[in-house]
């Protein structure tokens, strides 16, 4: 018996010539026939076809040991097979990014999923001031293949080398390579801190050549030692344009 609606119209799985797509701004479709992927463990919401999946942690002991110590990273799951795999985190918005022989400094708490041929490691922050938080860590993404974020609501990607960029930790989402990052401190002034501080005072300050991407939501996930901060990054995809 036909089944009438425009569900089953405007909702129909959306074919790609790419191994990432966006099926909606909530749901990565991934090709699986491009070879085996990462992605966060627990973000597959369905597949079609023959698809495996082993939760491989922090990716081995050295990453997990960083993990412990620095509570940045994410947890992997790798997934091979055939067929089509869709992904999502908790109903947060999706971007696509394409790395060509390129790197990004990524919050670990907005990696969804990236290409086997990518590489990844914990990587300690060299920033100016960075000591006053106890340290700053992000995911280090390198290599040529896709790369899939979260992101609270729709981002900003801002060309540092257009202007001075600031931005609030806890919003930063990640930046890409040729970009450096440096802790500012603002009081607000002495009658400011009277008054119990504007809640701004840690600020990332960045410059340099390439983009830094801020989320309209100051909740990206801090480390322990990052003071309150999130840590976070050509062809890279429509992101930028």
């Amino acid at each position: 018996m036909p089944l009438y609606g425009p569900l089953f119209n405007e909702y129909a799985e959306k074919d790609s010539e790419h191994q990432f797509s966006l099926q909606n701004k909530k749901l990565l479709k991934v090709n699986m026939g491009f070879g085996p992927v990462w992605a966060r463990t627990g973000s597959m919401v369905a597949y079609q076809g023959q698809i495996n999946f082993t939760n491989r942690g922090s990716g081995g002991l050295g990453k997990l040991l960083k993990q412990a110590a620095t509570g940045e990273g994410v947890s992997l799951m790798e997934c091979v097979g055939q067929g089509e795999l869709f992904l999502a985190d908790e109903a947060a918005e999706i971007q696509v990014i394409y790395l060509e022989n390129d790197t990004i400094s990524v919050n670990g708490g907005n990696v969804l999923a990236f290409s086997q041929t990518i590489e990844w490691d914990v990587r300690r922050i060299q920033a100016r001031g960075a000591a006053m938080t106890g340290g700053l860590y992000n995911v280090e993404l390198r290599g040529t293949g896709f790369v899939a974020i979260t992101t609270k609501g729709e981002p900003v990607a801002l060309d540092v080398s257009q202007a001075a960029t600031f931005a609030d930790a806890q919003a930063v989402v990640l930046w890409t390579g040729g970009v450096q990052m440096d802790i500012k401190v603002d009081t607000g002034g002495l009658k400011s801190m009277v008054r119990g501080g504007t809640g701004e005072m840690l600020q990332m300050a960045f410059r340099g050549q390439g983009h830094v991407v801020v989320q309209p939501c100051e909740n990206v996930i801090a480390t322990p030692n990052a003071g309150g901060g999130g840590g976070m990054g050509g062809a890279l995809g429509g992101l930028f344009d």
